[in-house]
């Protein structure tokens, strides 16, 4: 498990320590004047990752489903490291875009394989949505420690001039292509490359799926999406905003990043506690939703640094305590290609993503509405609040009829019909 998590934490700095520099970067290449150019690219850069994301999670999944988890999280940690070295040999538009693709592709296997192979060793509820919860919880400390890196060697370079603070870059990435060949080593030595799975594996191909069932579904797929949609428009917009409109340092910027991930850490540790059930997670999906598409309206309207802080922090926890909550509730509808059906979702959030990077960077030069980006976004996830108002209810009628072909088909029991009474 050890392993497993420093794999997803590596992937995941590899995506963060990319936020504060990526403005300076593109000023290096395009001039520091060309702000509109600036605005695109870091939406387009940051959203070719996650589209990339998109493409190809669902084949990784797939993948691991036929060849095993441990292969296929050993290739995607090697090729990960090797595409980040891409950014060290030449500085260009065209060389950043290859790194952002390439990264993506092999980062898009990790986290759905490293899902899937905790969902093979079955177990509880309880059991899987805690350890699905240290997997994002883990890919939260990759991105908290990403933004320190660079923000941290940018200001200690010294100097106010562009190339200087965008040739800071090579080191983090150099580090975290490390790491990545550590983790790899470390998920040969030490992750089982065929599970065998618990007797109720097959449980949901079983279920017959009901209208609600479908609904529920689709439900959180499009709730998934939208999060994620969220956070793209969130990050780039920040990131632009901080640069572009407030003149804050890539310290500042980083700071900002590294308390989210604080606070999504610690928010996530809570919810997924002992002490609370997972079944009664289903109960903060839509206030969530709620928080966060009111968060978002504040930030383009907030000007002191404390004040945005916390903006951005409950737009931070709404995001952490949604994250893990859908991908737990549609991990239980996962039957036998669970690679594949947790690489779908993946796929989701990271299409969602994408969109919301390159509608945050094209937008945010949208000077008719001033937040266009935020404003829009708010809207969609308050509309999402409003569907999700129906959610609890079909969540728990799925869990009760689980429960009761678990029963029906467990080893002290004889077969019976799913409705018939135990």
């Amino acid at each position: 498990m050890v392993s497993v998590l420093l794999a997803v934490s590596t992937v995941s700095a590899g995506y963060g320590i990319v936020l504060p520099i990526l403005p300076l970067m593109l000023q290096a290449i395009d001039g520091p004047s060309a702000t509109t150019e600036v605005s695109r690219h870091t939406g387009l850069l940051t959203g070719t990752h996650a589209l990339a994301l998109f493409l190809f999670a669902p084949l990784w999944g797939k993948l691991s489903d036929r060849f095993g988890r441990r292969k296929i999280l050993c290739l995607d940690l090697i090729g990960f490291g090797s595409s980040l070295l891409l950014s060290s040999i030449k500085l260009s538009i065209g060389m950043l875009y290859a790194e952002r693709f390439l990264t993506g592709l092999f980062a898009a296997g990790i986290t759905p394989v490293a899902s899937a192979l905790i969902a093979d060793q079955g177990g509880s509820d309880e059991w899987r949505a805690r350890r699905l919860a240290w997997l994002s919880m883990a890919a939260i400390s990759g991105f908290l420690l990403g933004p320190m890196l660079s923000g941290l060697l940018a200001t200690l370079s010294g100097t106010s001039e562009v190339g200087e603070v965008a040739r800071s870059y090579e080191l983090p990435f150099f580090t975290i292509a490390v790491a990545a060949a550590i983790a790899s080593v470390a998920v040969r030595s030490f992750v089982p490359n065929d599970v065998t799975a618990v007797s109720a594996q097959g449980l949901t191909e079983r279920l017959k799926p009901q209208v609600d069932d479908v609904l529920s579904l689709l439900t959180l797929r499009t709730i998934s999406f939208l999060v994620a949609a969220g956070v793209g428009v969130f990050e780039v917009g920040l990131a632009l905003r901080g640069n572009q409109e407030l003149g804050m340092p890539p310290a500042q910027v980083a700071l900002m990043f590294t308390v989210c991930s604080l606070v999504m850490f610690v928010v996530q540790a809570i919810v997924f506690s002992p002490k609370i059930s997972p079944s009664w997670t289903r109960w903060l999906i839509a206030p969530a939703l709620a928080v966060m598409a009111t968060a978002l309206l504040f930030i383009p309207v907030t000007l002191q640094y404390i004040a945005l802080l916390t903006t951005v922090s409950v737009v931070a926890a709404s995001a952490g305590i949604l994250s893990p909550i859908l991908t737990y509730w549609t991990s239980l509808e996962s039957g036998k290609t669970k690679g594949a059906e947790l690489g779908k979702q993946i796929a989701v959030v990271s299409l969602g993503q994408a969109l919301g990077s390159v509608a945050g960077g094209s937008l945010y030069s949208f000077t008719m509405i001033p937040g266009a980006p935020f404003i829009v976004t708010a809207l969609l996830l308050a509309a999402a609040a409003m569907t999700a108002l129906k959610l609890p209810r079909w969540l728990e009628q799925r869990q009760a009829l689980r429960s009761e072909v678990t029963i029906v088909e467990g080893p002290c029991t004889t077969a019976r019909s799913p409705s018939t009474k135990i």
